[in-house]
């Protein structure tokens, strides 16, 4: 294939897929949109190049590790991770067939937007921390694993790509001639090292990731490639100065050793609870600060570390039992004997039966009204967490499902919700376009798949009739956690409507969140005949369709797997 790209875009390889355009390149070549002319859908084609300076056997030994690499890495099947459709040979070399993710690579987001909040970049990187769990599941390793190759869809999803494509034989960064393959700064120090890498290299890269998208520079980035592996190598932290609740994340997973590394298992609770607004103190440690998710990790859940004491109601203590009445002595002379006797044992056998059952009377009593030692009903958000969530704008509730009947070992279903709030308040011209209404993202989690979970987003005020409940599908062997996005449009012409929502979960556990506050202020009367109310948008309670996470506004042209 020659040089020229523009001659190469109407080049149809493997006699199926037909090249459109470049998407982006990188150390190990093109990544191209086509065509595929058997399907009739666009697709991404990697086009791979060997590095210059290797012999004919080096490059027949690379292809055909990356084509086995490519083949390993379509058999992940994660929401999170680029679907590999097809390995096509042409002249002699690998094309990687792969899912077009429409959408901006977090390269590009933080190049326009700049650094995140610790919030958003937590919750981005337990994303990216799931699909790189069922990578390393199915024993595939990224080894690639930077902001180029992650990419935002415009329907909200948050994509890895390149995986276990990025890597040359024996997973060197450096090839025979000296040059660097990928980006020297992502690289574990094993990795720089020429150590074999594992689970915990593509960790550490997660960490510079994050470190880079809450900070805006990468912490080992130097002017020359050989200096940058030095400072990974051998180079501290260089100390965070934006991070906030995210630093020990940071500090966990950015450390030299593998073996000393953050668990996965322990990262990703961690940035649960940080991309739900709360904070962690440390590694394994307990939640803390005013916006601490009221959520906990469940019995038997041990992926996610020690389970927190969970509160109990007290035990009523059972009254003593009624000390019987001294027996009177038997009454007449000796002569009566026996009878006398057996008088005596009946009356006290008689006065124990009766303190018996006084004593289980007033044990059932004090034992609580419904059965269950006083619990709150189901449902409810506790009212201890419910009061500072609320006050801050993000909350979360957790409800466990009631023992099953049945006699199996599983533990029973429960439901966990994380729900904070992305915008609070609208003032403007009504009703309020979506991009700025008031908007909020919740993330519910089951304890096991697969399962369905029925749920809505209600107000607390009543600014908007009651919704229909919606289902959400967990699949077998899939993820436990789905987002949820949801837009507030309601108001009142020339007035402020201030009111509350939540989002609730009746299916197949009872829960639901604190109250999130919002406000709508309309500046300005609707037009007549302008733009449609609430109610006419055909979504239940007049209350537009949840529109994705605050994303930046993707390009028109797909990025695609634009970090090659």
């Amino acid at each position: 294939m020659s040089g020229n790209e523009g001659g190469d875009a109407a080049r149809v390889v493997a006699g199926r897929y037909r090249l459109l355009g470049p998407l982006g390149r990188g150390g190990m070549g093109i990544v191209w949109r086509a065509r595929d002319e058997v399907l009739g859908r666009e697709v991404a084609v990697k086009e791979v190049r060997a590095p210059a300076g290797l012999d004919a056997g080096e490059v027949a030994r690379m292809y055909r590790r990356l084509e086995r690499e490519a083949w390993a890495a379509a058999r992940i099947s994660h929401r999170g991770v680029v679907t590999v459709y097809d390995v096509a040979s042409e002249d002699g070399r690998p094309w990687i067939v792969m899912e077009l993710v429409r959408g901006l690579s977090l390269a590009e987001v933080l190049e326009g937007e700049g650094p995140m909040t610790p919030q958003r970049a937590a919750h981005l990187g337990e994303q990216v921390l799931a699909a790189l769990r069922s990578a390393h599941e199915a024993g595939v390793l990224h080894r690639d694993v930077k902001p180029a190759n992650v990419l935002i869809a415009n329907d909200g999803r948050v994509v890895l790509s390149d995986f276990g494509i990025a890597s040359l034989e024996g997973s060197s960064a450096i090839t025979m001639t000296g040059e660097v393959v990928g980006s020297p700064e992502f690289l574990a120090p094993e990795r720089a090292l020429g150590r074999d890498p594992g689970p915990e290299s593509d960790l550490w890269s997660l960490g510079v990731m994050l470190y880079a998208a809450v900070e805006g520079v990468s912490p080992f980035r130097r002017d020359t490639p050989l200096s940058t592996l030095h400072a990974v190598v051998d180079r501290e932290l260089p100390p965070p100065r934006r991070a906030g609740p995210l630093e020990p994340v940071l500090e966990g997973l950015l450390r030299k050793d593998p073996r000393e590394r953050l668990a996965a298992a322990e990262a990703a609770r961690m940035l649960r609870i940080i991309g739900a607004g709360g904070t962690v103190r440390a590694p394994g440690g307990p939640v803390s600060g005013p916006d601490a998710p009221t959520a906990f990790a469940h019995p038997g859940d041990g992926a996610y570390g020690p389970t927190p004491p969970m509160a109990t109601a007290p035990v009523p203590v059972p009254p003593p039992p009624v000390p019987p009445p001294p027996v009177p002595p038997a009454p007449g002379p000796s002569r009566q004997g026996s009878a006398g006797a057996v008088l005596v044992f009946g009356i006290a056998v008689l006065v124990l039966v009766l303190a018996l059952l006084v004593w289980l009377l007033l044990r059932n009593t004090g034992s609580g009204t419904d059965g269950a030692g006083g619990a709150a009903p189901p449902g409810s958000a506790p009212a201890s967490a419910s009061a500072p969530a609320a006050a801050s704008g993000q909350a979360s509730a957790s409800a466990s499902a009631s023992a099953s009947a049945s006699s199996g070992t599983e533990p029973p279903q429960s439901v966990t919700l994380y729900v904070h709030t992305v915008r609070p308040a609208y003032d403007g011209a009504c009703p309020p376009p979506g991009t700025l209404a008031p908007a909020f993202t919740g993330t519910v989690e089951v304890a096991r798949t697969p399962a369905v979970v029925e749920y809505r987003w209600i107000t607390r005020g009543g600014s908007a009739p009651a919704p229909d409940w919606q289902s959400i599908v967990y699949e077998a062997d899939g993820p436990r956690t789905r987002q949820l996005d949801h837009t507030e449009s309601g108001h009142r012409p020339g007035a402020t409507l201030a009111d509350a929502v939540r989002l609730e979960v009746r299916q197949p556990a009872l829960a639901a969140s604190a109250w999130l506050e919002f406000s709508v202020t309309c500046t300005k009367q609707t037009p007549t005949g302008g733009a449609s109310s609430p109610a006419a948008s055909g979504s239940p309670g007049g209350t537009p369709p949840p529109e994705p996470s605050p994303t930046p506004t993707p390009s028109p042209t797909p990025s695609g797997q634009a970090g090659a």
